[in-house]
């Protein structure tokens, strides 16, 4: 009944994405010749002329790998959180303010993502008017590195004092991430037009998408493989502190049997914390912290990579003899 209801969903959520897409379609037009925005001098060609870089070349400019980089760091940092949300949560929150973190907070933290994700695509691209985009960027980047190596902090604070404040400081710390994740995909256009000129920026933008893939498959994947990492680790630790009898009456095996158990699941930290000796610290909490520290180090190559931009060297720019040899 379950995968039928999940099907059902599925089915009816792909139904309104197809119809809606086709309704836009359809609707959009090109507006009448004769349209003009107020304020606004249409004397001037409407594709700057100069400056532009071809698409050809994208891939022979340093600009295009530094802003890249920043790119796939920021965006792991972002789809990771994303794709963990609801378990982290849970196993982070659930066990210490169980009366507060239920399933249906955890599900109301993925609204308060999306919230972020939306706003930021909105506010971000507002803010980056006014101060620029490589102001903007420089925020993006070493924001984020703050955000995400002080959520384990953060986690300390509120599995030790049970601290509600702390528990309100990371859920505002990742929206605030998220926002900045979306904020950058908002701005990735504008920027890249700054860089390489206007003209092929549709172009050009297909091609740094290909940074975004790469931190579709690197984001989520790298925060499950460092959890598992670290639950691994936290296994060995509390086995290393379990009595040997205890163990064998636990799980019926005696402890040389451990890694065979860990592997089919028999033995898992929870279990693990039954038998584990009065006063040791439960390590579920703590298993993304790893997963935090490493994305801030990641988005600390994005924050050097991005200071390093500076304009293109004019020898790329597309000669006036070509405008007319290549298509725009």
């Amino acid at each position: 009944a379950v995968v039928s209801t999940q099907s059902t969903g599925l089915a009816t959520i792909g139904i309104g994405y197809t119809l809606a897409m086709m309704a836009s379609a359809i609707a959009i037009k090109k507006p009448h010749p004769t349209y003009k925005v107020a304020g606004v001098d249409t004397s001037s060609p409407a594709v700057q002329t100069t400056n532009n870089v071809h698409t050809d070349n994208m891939f022979k400019l340093p600009q295009f790998y530094a802003l890249g980089t920043s790119l796939v760091v920021i965006a792991s940092g972002g789809l990771g959180l994303i794709g963990v949300a609801k378990p982290l949560m849970s196993e982070v929150f659930g066990g210490t303010l169980p009366h507060i973190v239920t399933a249906a907070f955890a599900s109301s933290f993925i609204l308060m993502l999306s919230v972020g994700n939306l706003s930021g695509r909105l506010a971000w691209a507002a803010i980056s008017d006014k101060i620029g985009r490589p102001l903007t960027f420089h925020i993006f980047t070493f924001g984020s590195i703050a955000i995400y190596a002080s959520l384990p902090t953060i986690i300390q604070q509120v599995v030790q004092n049970q601290s509600v404040a702390s528990l309100g400081a990371f859920c505002g710390l990742s929206v605030f991430a998220i926002s900045i994740f979306g904020g950058v995909y908002s701005l990735l256009p504008a920027y890249e037009s700054d860089l390489f000129g206007p003209k092929y920026v549709g172009a050009n933008h297909g091609k740094m998408l290909l940074f975004s893939s790469t931190a579709a498959l690197l984001g989520p994947s790298t925060f499950l493989y460092l959890r598992s990492a670290s639950e691994k680790a936290a296994i060995t630790d509390l086995l290393s502190k379990v009595d040997a009898s205890c163990f064998e009456a636990k799980f019926g095996s005696p402890m040389t049997m451990a890694d065979s158990l860990i592997e089919a699941k028999t033995v898992t930290v929870a279990k693990l914390m039954e038998i584990a000796p009065a006063g040791t610290m439960d390590p579920t909490p703590f298993l993304y912290d790893t997963s935090f520290y490493s994305i801030a180090a990641a988005i600390t190559i994005g924050a050097v990579t991005h200071s390093m931009i500076r304009p293109v060297n004019p020898k790329w720019y597309e000669k006036v003899e070509e405008l007319e040899s290549k298509p725009i």
